[in-house]
């Protein structure tokens, strides 16, 4: 129902990753229920068909760039909406069980993206270490619990959970790499503005048109609505047709953002709203949000859409 907090959660799985140290950030979620998924479209389905409430999965990393599948899962289906976003570092550890030491580690049990973005730090700590492929940074931290590898490359929460020993910390090759994880629901009133949001769309544009693309960037760009992220998805239908995924700065409820939306929606083959929601600012950043260029505010829209309500009834 409108109005009523989320209480029951999903999130993509398994427990002591990235996504659930992203969730209990969330203190609905920390008082709540939390049930791991196996996979992402497996953890937007749940919410689709009423099993939970709200679902967390992650969006974009700073260095591996946009995660593909919840892209192409909130392109299709029953619209789900973007009403959160978390961004929190990614900062990979060593872990053992107690009373394993650096020089006894032969073998480290790791997702393929955690050691990829480790693998600077392995070469020169571990080099002649064996690095062995699992499922997920959890999947890791049980596999030193229980012997079957010396360490795992996993997240902090891992450490606690499993009750391990922590080797080395911020291992990462880019100590400054953060993950944006977005929470989503039922389609539902969006969240009040806030004066520093974004909202999220999937643009299906006419492929038969020429510049239709840059047809779309104009209607944001005319109205000072800035784009801060543009990605592009095959739609599965033929070679070279693609939805494109946008991220603007601005409310569904700010007048410039709902022109821009009214223009999309005369001039593209298909706009699937996602959202409009309050802007996280990554760890470390200063919040500075960019106020729209002279003559956007929604005052000057308000005061000129007064101005032709006079020329129509009055003449002046």
């Amino acid at each position: 129902m409108p109005g009523v907090p989320p209480t029951r959660f999903v999130y993509l799985g398994p427990e002591s990753t990235f996504t659930e140290q992203a969730l209990l950030t969330i203190p609905a979620a920390e008082r709540g229920t939390r049930t791991p998924s196996r996979s992402v479209p497996e953890a937007l389905d749940a919410v689709r068909q009423g099993e939970a409430d709200a679902a967390l999965v992650p969006m974009e990393n700073s260095v591996g760039g946009q995660v593909g599948v919840t892209l192409d899962e909130l392109g299709v289906g029953d619209p789900l909406v973007i009403t959160r976003e978390v961004v929190i570092p990614v900062e990979f550890v060593l872990a053992a069980r107690p009373g394993t030491t650096m020089d006894r580690v032969t073998s480290v049990a790791a997702h393929p993206q955690a050691s990829a973005q480790c693998r600077a730090w392995l070469r020169a700590h571990l080099p002649d270490a064996t690095v062995i492929d699992v499922l997920s940074n959890g999947a890791a931290a049980q596999d030193a619990l229980a012997g079957t590898v010396d360490a795992a490359i996993c997240a902090p929460i891992a450490v606690d959970r499993f009750r391990l020993a922590l080797l080395a910390d911020k291992i990462a090759d880019h100590p400054d790499a953060v993950t944006r994880f977005v929470l989503l629901s039922r389609p539902a009133p969006p969240p009040a503005p806030t004066g520093d949001d974004i909202t999220s769309l999937a643009v299906f544009i006419a492929h038969d048109r020429v510049g239709a693309l840059l047809a779309v960037l104009t209607e944001l760009a005319v109205r000072g609505v800035n784009l801060i992220r543009i990605e592009s998805r095959p739609t599965g239908e033929a070679l070279g047709r693609y939805a494109f995924f946008l991220d603007c700065t601005g409310h569904v409820a700010d007048a410039r953002v709902g022109e821009a939306l009214q223009g999309l929606r005369r001039i593209c083959a298909a706009v699937r709203f996602l959202g409009s929601y309050p802007r996280a600012v990554p760890p470390g950043a200063v919040d500075r949000p960019v106020p729209p260029p002279g003559g956007l505010a929604d005052a000057d829209y308000a005061d000129s859409a007064a101005w032709l309500a006079r020329l129509r009834t009055d003449g002046a």
